[in-house]
C-alpha cells in the first residue's frame, strides 16, 4: 500500500487525519513542521503528502517549493483553513496536485488521493 506522510502544526488534525488514512490502508507519516515535512520526504519517500499551509517556522508554499526542488514525483495535496482563491491558486502554480480546505470532507480527500496515485501509477 501507499505511504501518505501528514504535516500539520496541530497534533490533533494529524492523529485524525492519520486514524482515517490508516483505516483505509495506507501506511502513515507524520510530521508537525517544515523541516522535519523535507526530511521524511527525503529519507522515507512517500508516495504522496497532505501538507498544511499555515504552520509556524516555514510555511506550507515554501515546504512545497523546497520539496519540488529534489522530488518532482511526490503527490502534494495542500491543506488549510484558509478559504482565500489566490492561496490556492498560488499553491498550484507552485507545484501542488491539489488544494483542499478545512474542516476536510473526507469522502474528496479519499477521491484525490486515489487519483493522485493512480496517476503516479503507485
Amino acid at each position: 500500500m501507499s505511504t501518505i506522510l501528514v504535516v500539520d502544526d496541530e497534533v490533533k488534525a494529524c492523529e485524525l487525519l492519520k486514524r482515517f488514512l490508516e483505516m483505509k490502508g495506507y501506511d502513515v507519516i507524520v510530521a508537525n513542521n517544515g523541516e522535519d515535512a523535507i526530511e521524511k520526504v527525503k529519507n522515507e519517500k512517500p508516495d504522496a503528502m497532505l501538507l498544511d499551509i499555515r504552520m509556524p517556522g516555514i510555511e506550507g508554499i515554501e515546504v512545497l517549493k523546497r520539496i519540488r526542488k529534489f522530488d518532482k514525483d511526490i503527490g502534494i495535496i495542500m491543506v488549510t483553513a484558509v478559504k482565500e482563491e489566490h492561496i490556492g491558486k498560488e499553491a498550484l502554480k507552485s507545484g501542488a496536485d491539489e488544494y483542499i480546505t478545512k474542516p476536510i470532507d473526507f469522502n474528496y480527500l479519499e477521491t484525490s488521493l486515489l487519483v493522485d496515485l493512480v496517476m503516479r501509477n503507485k
